[in-house]
């Protein structure tokens, strides 16, 4: 078994994703002291050079790419990687790799510490370069998280999450295909009997991050889902 697989989900990437993927896995193995299992999950893009794959396949021992036609979403894309995944412990992100490095070792840290979850949370500077629409959203979610969720943690789409294998069989009964699998997945977590010990890690994004753009037919699925969510529940 793996010490550690991290999880990508991919959906027509950015040029230049392979070398991102990359320059993270040299300086994620530099902090660690191993490389971890890399999991590349194409969520239906139309187009993966192989010369990308054949590139990551020979610089990372332990690569695997996993791939279906049609587009399903973050979460599905998700649950399709992590079901594949040798690690003893895991930890998804975006396949830009927003957030820093000192982040990911943060929640490696803490797994080593006894968590069975460790989510993270955006530190106090995540809105200092982050699109206005983003942050108006972001924070009415976290509203309605507190209103209709009693869980500590309010801040659940930060993209970095990190589980041993308790989470692991948490995280693969969540059903939302889409960003909402994040709240689906910590509030589940706070529901699980026997009870898991969770906490959140404060996660710094990168300076050069950039955000694509959400539109109104995203949000519509996400509210309902929102709802979904909360009324599994009763």
């Amino acid at each position: 078994m793996e010490k550690l697989s991290i999880v990508l989900p991919c959906y027509n990437p950015q040029e230049g994703w392979e070398q991102r993927i990359l320059t993270a896995y040299g300086s994620i193995s530099e902090k660690l002291g191993f490389g971890p299992e890399i999991i590349l999950v194409n969520d239906g893009s139309k187009f993966i050079p192989d010369l990308s794959l054949s590139a990551l396949a020979t610089a990372i021992p332990s690569f695997l790419f996993t791939s279906y036609k049609e587009n399903k979403g973050k979460g599905y894309a998700l649950r399709h990687g992590v079901a594949k995944a040798t690690g003893e412990y895991i930890i998804f992100t975006d396949i830009d790799f927003p957030y820093d490095i000192e982040s990911m070792e943060a929640v490696w840290n803490l797994l080593n510490s006894n968590y069975d979850i460790v989510a993270g949370v955006k530190d106090k500077t995540y809105y200092d370069g982050v699109p206005l629409f983003r942050i108006g959203i972001s924070r009415i979610l976290r509203k309605l998280i507190g209103v209709f969720f009693s869980m500590p943690i309010t801040d659940t789409q930060c993209g970095l999450k990190g589980f041993n294998q308790k989470g692991k069989r948490i995280f693969l009964n969540t059903v939302i295909d889409r960003y909402l699998c994040d709240l689906e997945f910590i509030y589940k977590g706070y529901r699980a009997r026997p009870a898991l010990n969770i906490c959140a890690q404060p996660a710094k994004l990168r300076e050069d991050v950039f955000f694509r753009k959400m539109n109104w037919r995203i949000l519509l699925t996400e509210s309902i889902n929102f709802v979904k969510i909360a009324f599994s529940k009763k």
